[in-house]
């Protein structure tokens, strides 16, 4: 749906350039929902502008649903940005339109006949929860009825592409859950292509199929979801995940290993094996002594996943033949310690 190659934005002052973007690639496919995720300044933003032609790149292509969007002509841009809707972080609505006003504003801008036009926003306030909104004004709506309101509209013109751009960062946390869930069931009811920015793991753990890490105006990681939480393979990566799913083990689990030989392993389960009885079977085939020092669980999407840390004691090569078994039955392992 998406193909970034190499893209680079410079944005130049009169004191210096200011390199945005890095040669950035990434390629996003047709009814996932993609998340971006960095922290503030390391170029997020930039990109998601970039992809709807708000901002031109300095170099690079943007290819979107096999038309190359960097070398299209203004006129032929405009034609391609009605199909590329967008939600914003600050809403965006026209104060003086009702909802319903506000929400034919794309039509009206399209030329689409009246009547159709407005089969079309009850079809969208029906969607978003909003019929009873109708000819409410924005101010008189609280925050996530105002970004429904946005992705009504966003949906107006049946876009192939949504993008969202921090569109939960001012929502409190249970209209930001009721929000994904709508972008979730939207993704699903019209396959629709969804890809956000956000410098939220919480955001990224409850809808995304695949995440971008960009760090430094660079893609340092892309990968599901599920496989950057369990095993992140770049420092930046691992801070997002350890500020939501505390993989920081605590200091006194540390000073609270054995004297004994032994391992402290951290074994991370995900899916089904979060069910599993994986530990108890470990320790009926294994000599083998498994004190758990500290565990969480969690849910990434729809997908139960949980971190444990064990002490592991007893002879060094049971130790050995004891974390193969855990790895063989799916679950991630990552040695903390040696004790």
């Amino acid at each position: 749906m998406i193909e970034i190659s190499n893209l680079t934005k410079i944005y130049k002052t009169p004191q210096h350039d200011v390199l945005a973007l890095d040669q950035v690639s990434l390629k996003i496919n047709k009814g996932e929902i993609f998340g971006i995720i960095g922290l503030s300044g390391a170029g997020k933003s930039t990109l998601i502008r970039c992809i709807n032609m708000l901002e031109k790149p300095t170099s690079g292509s943007i290819m979107v649903d096999g038309q190359v969007i960097t070398s299209l002509a203004k006129k032929d841009l405009r034609q391609t940005r009605q199909k590329i809707g967008m939600i914003f972080q600050q809403f965006n609505l026209l104060s003086s339109r009702s909802v319903f006003d506000n929400i034919m504003f794309p039509l009206e801008i399209s030329k689409v006949p009246t009547v159709e036009a407005r089969q079309r926003v009850h079809e969208l306030l029906e969607i978003v929860g909003l019929t009873d909104k109708a000819q409410v004004y924005p101010d008189q709506l609280s925050g996530g009825q105002k970004q429904r309101v946005g992705i009504a509209r966003a949906l107006a013109n049946r876009p192939k592409l949504l993008l969202s751009d921090e569109a939960t960062s001012a929502l409190d946390p249970q209209t930001t859950k009721s929000i994904l869930t709508l972008l979730k069931d939207i993704n699903q009811r019209l396959d629709l292509t969804i890809l956000l920015i956000t410098h939220d793991m919480n955001v990224i753990k409850q809808v995304c199929d695949r995440v971008a890490v960009i760090d430094n105006a660079q893609i340092v990681e892309t990968d599901d979801v599920l496989k950057i939480f369990s095993n992140p393979g770049t420092p930046t990566s691992k801070s997002f995940i350890d500020s939501i799913v505390k993989q920081e083990i605590p200091d006194e689990v540390f000073r609270r290993g054995s004297v004994k030989a032994g391992r402290l392993v951290r074994a991370s389960f995900i899916g089904e094996s979060a069910g599993e009885p994986i530990i108890s079977s470990m320790i009926k085939n294994f000599d083998i002594q498994a004190n758990i020092m500290y565990g969480n669980i969690d849910r990434v999407k729809d997908t139960p996943f949980g971190n444990l840390v064990l002490e592991l004691v007893g002879e060094e090569n049971v130790i050995d033949a004891a974390v193969d078994y855990l790895h063989q039955q799916g679950l991630e392992i990552e040695v903390l310690e040696n004790v």
